[in-house]
């Protein structure tokens, strides 16, 4: 390889390490952080509420899943619940309250629709319920705060 080709080949390369920095510093400006609850037994299932923050955006969601391995021989569990979501800046506005009905049929499931954007340096309380006819459930329940 000549001398020119080989100073050329090197100050492509020092140019495109330059380049890195400059991109993953503007990444970083909408990284999306997921905080989730520790979960809980509800309806004989694990239960979590999580928040999902973008910048001054935020998604609420609660997450429906087994609590375990499903027993050899047995049936897989179906279950009808009906499933709460519900969001509120703390002091502030409702991000909006949702029930919606859900059958569990032993895949991890969501429920979205609860979100918005919120004002920077305040706390967003996230609560999430999932439970069967004739059985009443206990929310989970998150606080989080969005930093921006």
């Amino acid at each position: 390889m000549s001398r020119i080709a080989l100073l050329a080949t090197a100050t492509v390369g020092l140019a495109l390490l330059g380049a890195v920095p400059a991109t993953a510093a503007q990444a970083s400006t909408t990284d999306t952080t997921v905080t989730c609850s520790p979960f809980a037994l509800r309806a004989g299932l694990s239960t979590k509420v999580c928040v999902e923050v973008t910048g001054d955006s935020v998604e609420l969601y609660g997450q429906i899943a087994l609590a375990g391995p499903p027993s050899p021989g047995y049936p897989i569990p179906v279950k009808d619940l009906t499933t709460t979501l519900t969001g509120n800046v703390v002091g502030g506005a409702s991000l909006g309250h949702l029930v919606k009905p859900v059958r569990f049929q032993a895949t991890t499931t969501q429920v979205r629709g609860v979100g918005g954007t919120v004002p920077c340096g305040s706390t967003v309380h996230a609560e999430f319920t999932s439970a069967e006819f004739g059985s009443p459930s206990g929310p989970v329940t998150l606080d989080v705060p969005v930093t921006c």
